[in-house]
């Protein structure tokens, strides 16, 4: 099942950053355009089946057109295919971090499951 949702991409001096306006919480963060646009397709995914597994609704898309900008803000739509995404299920890991670590990582904008995902994938190789 594909789905596309509307974006508001964010361009500060801090960096890149993308939210779904009409999903909660569903936002990105990362240093480039194309890795933004990437990773906005991996927290849709996420997102969309996430929702899917535990209530089964999600809101319907807003006219990209109604969606407010300012500044340097755009919008722009992101698509995916649930079907790929429902192959892969997410599942929810605890772990423990220095402190010191994790203010630095939070600061830098990392992305944690990214990181542990591409490390154990390494690792495994």
């Amino acid at each position: 099942m594909v789905f596309t949702y509307p974006a508001l991409v964010h361009d500060d001096p801090e960096g890149l950053w993308l939210e779904f306006p009409d999903l909660p919480g569903c936002q990105t963060y990362s240093p480039t355009m194309n890795e933004l646009l990437s990773d906005a397709e991996e927290a849709l995914e996420c997102y969309i089946v996430e929702e899917l597994e535990h209530s089964g609704k999600l809101p319907d898309p807003s006219d990209i057109k109604t969606i407010p900008t300012e500044g340097n803000d755009f919008t722009t739509l992101i698509r995916i295919d649930a079907d790929l995404a429902k192959q892969t299920k997410s599942v929810k890991k605890t772990l423990t971090i220095p402190y010191w670590l994790n203010e630095k990582a939070l600061s830098a904008g990392i992305n944690f499951s990214k990181v542990l995902q591409e490390a154990l994938l390494a690792k495994l190789a």
